[in-house]
């Protein structure tokens, strides 16, 4: 599932594609919007909340989405070949200069801008938020040591707690604290823990390359996530599930590094 920087970038490229542009051709290929033709409609902007994508329109209304697990937007030129298959897409917003198709988009709502809270109020705090100050950061810490015994791996993945961590920067983070992502939440740095969440997002929010250790080559980027030895210590890397059902990740960490 795409990580906050990766929406958080989709929607730049799509705010520079649409925002303040009338649409010509506005399609959901939707069983619930199939019917909604949003040709004429101006786009206002294109904002992320964590990992959700609103494009909000001057009429008031807003177009949701959230990637999942396979979901994406494409930027083309008008006449310029789809990079996949037209049974895929899910959405055609073109403009006189720009076309973005949305591939695999299977959750989408059309609703009131001023009805958002009931799609996103409850997520915690959005650490790429451009307003984002003491008051987040101390909330996001609030929200985290709400249940001290819970394991930090799944805090962390919870987006009611904070908004925009996946599970490479779940794993990431865990290892840069030097705790398996079955430690319970009481035994870390809340503040640090959060400080690090952000810093990672932010660090990759403006590139589509994800790296947690400073390096961009190829085998260097992640410390131990989907790895088979830790950059580090060069020891194992283990590789386990963490949390249930549907909710169920893949945990990676370095039993030496990671005690």
């Amino acid at each position: 599932m795409p990580e906050g920087d990766t929406v958080f970038l989709t929607c730049h490229r799509l705010h520079e594609a649409l925002a303040g542009q009338v649409l010509t051709r506005g399609e959901l290929r939707h069983p619930r919007l199939s019917t909604l033709d949003l040709a004429g409609r101006g786009v206002r902007e294109v904002r992320p909340v964590g990992k959700h994508l609103l494009i909000r329109f001057d009429d008031g209304h807003t177009l949701h989405n959230h990637l999942r697990m396979d979901g994406a937007w494409h930027i083309y030129s008008p006449g310029t070949r789809w990079r996949r298959p037209a049974h895929q897409v899910r959405t055609v917003l073109s403009t006189a200069e720009r076309v973005a198709v949305g591939f695999n988009l299977h959750d989408l709502r059309w609703l009131p801008t001023a009805a958002e809270s009931r799609l996103v109020g409850r997520l915690g705090p959005d650490l790429l938020a451009p307003e984002w100050g003491d008051e987040h950061a101390a909330e996001a810490v609030r929200r985290l040591t709400a249940d001290p015994e819970r394991e930090l791996g799944l805090a962390l993945l919870d987006q009611t707690v904070m908004a925009g961590v996946g599970n490479l920067y779940k794993t990431e983070v865990c290892f840069l604290l030097g705790r398996s992502p079955w430690t319970p939440v009481a035994e870390v740095d809340a503040a640090r823990t959060v400080r690090l969440c952000r810093e990672l997002l932010l660090r990759n929010a403006w590139h589509p390359e994800q790296s947690t250790t400073n390096s961009l080559r190829r085998g260097t980027q992640h410390w131990v996530y989907d790895r088979r030895t830790c950059l580090r210590c060069g020891g194992p890397v283990r590789r386990g599930t963490q949390g249930d059902g549907v909710e169920a990740r893949v945990a990676y960490h370095c039993p030496n590094c990671q005690p």
